[in-house]
């Protein structure tokens, strides 16, 4: 079996992330320019200060973009975890790739559509994929 199989949904999971980068940029740099916003002389203040001046499908991309800097960090911290200590292989690999499926169809929901319910029901199922890795981790390196 291969232990670092899991290595493949985090190298998978972190190109999305900078897919989803370069979506946000592309579509928030023209419509900051069409709201005659100059960033060059902007202080300070975050990415959410926009919310209230630039259209909410051109936010729902940043919005995407900050959640994927948010749980998946927990799923590089674990899978990453399970490859080093060779359980990276068969069903975490399986599970870890269901996570990934399941987030990129979360990040496509919401940058498109942004229906909520739908984000939520797949949101909680790739956190129960999360999950599933934390619990076989702590199985592994905490009960063994």
């Amino acid at each position: 079996m291969d232990t670092n199989a899991i290595l493949g949904p985090v190298a998978t999971l972190a190109l999305w992330s900078m897919i989803m980068w370069v979506w946000m940029y592309a579509t928030r740099i023209p419509a900051m320019q069409r709201a005659k916003i100059d960033a060059a002389k902007m202080v300070g203040g975050t990415g959410k200060g926009l919310d209230d001046v630039l259209p909410p499908e051109v936010q729902w991309k940043a919005h995407n973009y900050n959640h994927l800097m948010e749980q998946p960090t927990v799923f590089y911290a674990v899978a990453i975890a399970l490859a080093v200590g060779g359980m990276g292989g068969g069903l975490n690999a399986q599970i870890a790739w269901i996570y990934v499926a399941l987030r990129v169809v979360h990040s496509l929901i919401q940058v498109t559509v942004n229906r909520v319910m739908w984000r939520f029901l797949v949101f909680t199922l790739a956190s129960l994929a999360l999950i599933a890795l934390c619990i076989h981790a702590f199985m592994g390196f905490v009960l063994h």
